[in-house]
């Protein structure tokens, strides 16, 4: 048996060694650290296969470039308004961006943000207003269509989108679709053949090269994107696929959130949809062509900035930005999204701000749709109640709404969870809207809903039972992994 005894050793040192590669080399923080050895020291070697999937960082080189960005004139503008604001000159056209320009000032800075003053947002709550009005606005199209979700589906809602885009392409519309390759992993290219052969592009976001093998998968372009020649632009929750029209007996009603632009702020969609093309691209790299960027006519008075983040970054622009708005917050904070697991800066922000007597409110959904992220969820809901915060379980269906608005002033809407794999691991993109009348109807949205939704009370959590304390327990442990 002395064969076994060295075999065991032989594992164990190999498990020291991987353990040393991940404290030494990878540089991660402290909590993801720990998890992961955790990981190791209960599933030797394949832990660490585990951790070769999912674990790794991904390679800060440069992934996005784009030789046109400098025709369309946004490095010039974000110069500008740096300028401007460090130097107190710029002219801010609602007392909303005013009183938020150092926020403004940080997506200047660190992200290329530039701010846009002249929009119209509509809010769309429900998926099948949002899919007829998409369809309406593909029907209406006279020169492209950039398409750009997370999950595409085969399904019906997803052939009836490829109809139409077909019927478009072969009237001379240019079209093009990029889907993740996790997040759509069900995908055929067969789908696709009509579409190409009418002269449609299509592109995954890293593809695997290697079938069932992707040493990427745990990166994911989770950003949705919509843009219609150049002046109509959708961004927000909603991917493609039969379950967010309602009809899916899982999850019921789907509610969630997402804007469809007109204005400035166009400009910017279209040009991260462009930076993501290029990158999944090898044949079809789009060049600057003015048709994508046309002049737009002043439309509204919303002011707002496109804020994208990823495991690209240098910094977690998006959830800085969650901060910034936390920590300015007098009045309330109202979020909504279907995870909620935050890192312990955004957690003690809140947390700091309702022991403040800031009305912080919290909704997440009735049901999982993972469960260790559901059980992780309600670990940390049920520490912010702790400290005052109030927490809504919505019970009309599913939620899946990505929203953050205070005071009646500010909001956030886009694809970021408040969630660590939204911070660090997915690339997003949100929209960060300075704008009254915007953050009071999200307000509204959000008090409706709570007509639908339980609250969560302290007494209500405290019964939960040791089983439900366990998953939590044990979901907590492995948040910073999940």
């Amino acid at each position: 048996m002395d064969w076994i005894s060295y075999v065991v050793g032989f594992v164990f040192f190999l498990n020291f060694i991987f353990a040393g590669i991940l404290i030494f080399l990878e540089r991660k923080d402290a909590s993801s650290t720990w998890a992961w050895l955790m990981v190791l020291f209960f599933i030797p070697l394949a832990g660490f296969a585990l951790y070769l999937l999912l674990g790794r960082q991904l390679n800060k080189k440069r992934l996005f470039n784009w030789e046109g960005h400098s025709r369309v004139g946004i490095q010039q503008l974000i110069h500008y308004q740096i300028e401007a604001i460090h130097n107190k000159e710029f002219v801010f056209k609602s007392k909303e961006a005013e009183k938020l320009q150092d926020l403004i000032f940080m997506h200047l800075y660190n992200n290329d943000a530039v701010l846009t003053q002249d929009n119209e947002v509509e809010i769309i709550v429900d998926g099948q207003h949002k899919f007829e009005t998409l369809f309406k606005d593909i029907e209406d199209a006279k020169d492209h269509i950039h398409l750009q979700t997370y999950i595409l589906r085969r399904d019906d809602l997803g052939s009836r989108l490829l109809s139409l885009l077909i019927k478009k392409a072969k009237a001379g519309i240019k079209v093009r679709i990029l889907y993740d390759d996790m997040g759509s992993r069900g995908m055929n290219k067969r789908f696709f053949r009509d579409l190409r052969a009418a002269g449609g592009e299509i592109e995954a976001f890293f593809p695997s090269k290697v079938p069932l093998i992707n040493p990427r998968l745990n990166f994911r372009n989770h950003r949705k994107l919509i843009i219609i020649d150049g002046r109509i632009g959708y961004i927000g929750g909603f991917n493609v696929g039969d379950e967010y029209l309602g009809i899916d007996k899982r999850f019921g009603y789907w509610r969630d959130t997402h804007l469809r632009v007109e204005g400035s702020a166009v400009h910017p969609i279209q040009t991260r949809f462009i930076l993501d093309w290029n990158q999944a691209s090898y044949r079809y790299d789009i060049n600057y062509s003015d048709e994508y960027f046309p002049p737009i006519p002043l439309k509204g008075e919303v002011a707002m900035q496109i804020v994208s983040s990823g495991p690209d970054s240098e910094w977690e622009q998006i959830k800085n930005g969650y901060i910034k708005l936390i920590t300015g917050a007098k009045k309330y904070i109202y979020i909504q999204t279907p995870y909620f697991i935050p890192d312990e800066s955004l957690l003690d922000s809140l947390r700091i701000a309702a022991l403040s007597g800031v009305d912080v409110r919290i909704m997440i959904p009735n049901k999982p749709d993972h469960m260790f992220v559901y059980w992780a969820t309600y670990s940390y809901v049920g520490e912010l109640m702790k400290a005052g915060a109030r927490i809504y379980i919505y019970e009309n269906g599913f939620i899946h709404a990505k929203t953050l608005v205070t005071d009646d002033t500010a909001a956030s809407v886009g694809t970021a969870n408040i969630d660590l794999r939204s911070f660090s691991l997915n690339f997003e993109v949100n929209a960060f809207i300075y704008h009254q009348e915007t953050a009071t109807n999200l307000c509204q949205i959000f008090i409706e809903d709570m007509e639908l939704s339980t609250e969560l009370t302290p007494e209500l959590y405290q019964k939960r039972s040791l089983y439900i304390r366990f998953k939590e327990s044990i979901s907590r442990l492995l948040s910073p992994i999940l």
